[in-house]
């Protein structure tokens, strides 16, 4: 007996006013949609949120672009999905799936303040 399967379409929690919607007819692809499972945990648990409130940000707030739960969240939300090297980073900051699981309201990086960071919505190893 064959199952059948009829639901195409898997909605998510709204991020920034962003429909999140996992289909399966082409289009932009990735294999770390399971990212979005991670997210969910995290805002019913908070577990991310309470381990970056274990660090002291010491930088100059007008110089900062990623809080340090967006780093924080990077970081583990990579690690989780496998990418287990700080280098990874310099192409992950362009993936529009981790900006969206990290909760950056532009996950394309179009608003980025310096114009060598146009298209990256995150934090590279730099």
């Amino acid at each position: 007996m064959t199952t059948e399967c009829t639901q195409r379409t898997f909605r998510f929690r709204h991020q920034s006013g962003r429909e999140v919607v996992a289909r399966f007819d082409g289009g932009a692809i990735t294999s770390d949609g399971g990212g979005l499972l991670l997210r969910e945990v995290e805002r019913r648990t908070g577990i991310l949120r309470q381990f970056a409130a274990c660090f002291t940000d010491h930088r100059d707030a007008e110089q900062v672009e990623h809080t340090v739960q967006e780093l924080v969240s990077q970081r583990v939300y990579g690690l989780a999905l496998g990418y287990e090297d700080l280098n990874d980073h310099e192409e992950l900051r362009r993936v529009p799936l981790l900006a969206t699981l990290v909760g950056k309201t532009d996950p394309t990086g179009r608003d980025r303040a310096r114009r060598r960071d146009l298209g990256a919505a995150l934090a590279g190893k730099m």
